[in-house]
């Protein structure tokens, strides 16, 4: 499935019925070929008689690039003024009215202008998927929802534009576009990717060797992760045998300040699992409706929305006593991991309060209890 040389089995899976099929292309940054590789086997479903249409593609003035839109049908772009400005976005009413076999939706996690049909490109694609249309696209690994704080730390980038992980694992087929950090470097000196006034900071800033070969390591990671989750879930069709029980459940605390690691945490692995996964807030008597701060409130609602975006599934327990509320929910639900952050509560507080984590260890028989670190005088609850 990582080989992009064939459309032989997108094309088995264009011929089918229900939902459409979905194939990304996955780089690890711009300029690596993914639109150019996408165009390329549209033209060859084209061959093949397949009904194939340009929803949107984005050639970034690539002369190459744009070479490969010609000759290919394109369902008209829709004009959209915005703060005086007049954008074009992808008309997905006029796609679904089109009715293709395959659409071509470039940059996935592309954000769309505020009166668009949905806020992100992604929505576009998941309502045409279930519309019965079988869409190929493009994203760069970082866009990842779940990546993104490893990337911003690593990389000190912060990606605004995200895709929630459970949308690239609706794909079929994911694809990873690989080049050497060197070549890449230099198709950015020779003009293949910006503009020539934007190369000296490219290559200064981002474009850097250690840069470049983060990004490719993360984007081969992802691609053999969705490979394998793609593969047992053949596997099982196959054979008959039903999903697996074992999921995912990460334990948030009504505000701890790294949630969303605890979060990406949770999500990763239970892609790598290829399982569902939840998220479960214990509501105890200090934290009721009428005794909770409103900026933890506030703090929570977001958590949840945060957690609901990665794909979890939220739960709110009521309880006095945290580590038994999350045990029974877990062996009721087929959980077969906790995920928790450690705490950084002072001894005094452990000795008379007592420890969550500790609870959960002592009462957590034949499940695994992950504790995710934080950086020290870092809470995560």
């Amino acid at each position: 499935m990582t080989d992009a040389s064939s459309t032989a089995p997108f094309l088995d899976l264009v011929r089918g019925e229900g939902p459409g099929s979905f194939k990304l292309y996955m780089g690890s940054f711009a300029g690596v070929g993914k639109t150019f590789r996408m165009l390329q086997e549209a033209h060859d479903l084209k061959r093949r008689g397949v009904d194939v249409v340009v929803g949107y593609v984005e050639t970034h003035g690539r002369a190459e690039t744009a070479a490969l839109v010609d000759g290919l049908e394109a369902v008209p772009r829709r004009r959209v003024e915005y703060r005086g400005v007049v954008l074009e976005e992808m008309d997905t009413t006029a796609v679904l009215a089109r009715r293709p076999r395959v659409a071509l939706v470039d940059e996935l996690a592309h954000t769309n202008v505020p009166g668009a049909r949905h806020a992100k490109r992604w929505q576009d694609v998941l309502e045409l998927l279930d519309n019965g249309i079988d869409v190929i696209s493009t994203v760069n690994v970082q866009h990842l929802e779940s990546l993104n704080r490893v990337v911003a730390e690593t990389l000190g980038v912060n990606v605004r534009e995200m895709v929630p992980d459970w949308a690239v694992a609706r794909a079929n087929q994911v694809v990873n576009i690989d080049l050497p950090a060197e070549e890449l470097r230099q198709r950015l000196i020779n003009g293949k990717i910006y503009a020539a006034d934007k190369v000296p900071a490219a290559l200064a800033n981002f474009f850097t060797l250690e840069n470049l070969t983060t990004l490719r390591e993360l984007a081969l990671r992802e691609v053999a992760s969705s490979v394998d989750r793609l593969r047992t879930g053949l596997v099982s069709r196959e054979e008959g045998v039903p999903r697996s029980a074992d999921r995912v459940l990460v334990a948030m605390s009504s505000m701890p300040p790294r949630t969303d690691v605890l979060l990406q945490k949770a999500s990763r692995l239970a892609g790598r699992l290829n399982t569902d996964w939840y998220c479960v807030y214990v509501q105890t008597p200090e934290e009721s409706a009428t005794r909770i701060d409103s900026s933890v409130q506030r703090h929570l609602v977001d958590n949840i929305q945060l957690a609901q975006r990665m794909g979890a599934e939220v739960v709110k327990l009521e309880s006095a006593d945290v580590a038994d509320a999350v045990v029974r929910f877990a062996r009721e639900k087929g959980v077969s991991m906790i995920v928790v952050g450690r705490t950084h509560r002072s001894r005094l507080h452990r000795a008379f309060r007592g420890s969550v984590i500790d609870r959960l260890i002592e009462r957590a028989a034949a499940l695994d209890v992950l504790v995710v670190s934080f950086a020290e005088g870092e809470e995560g609850g």
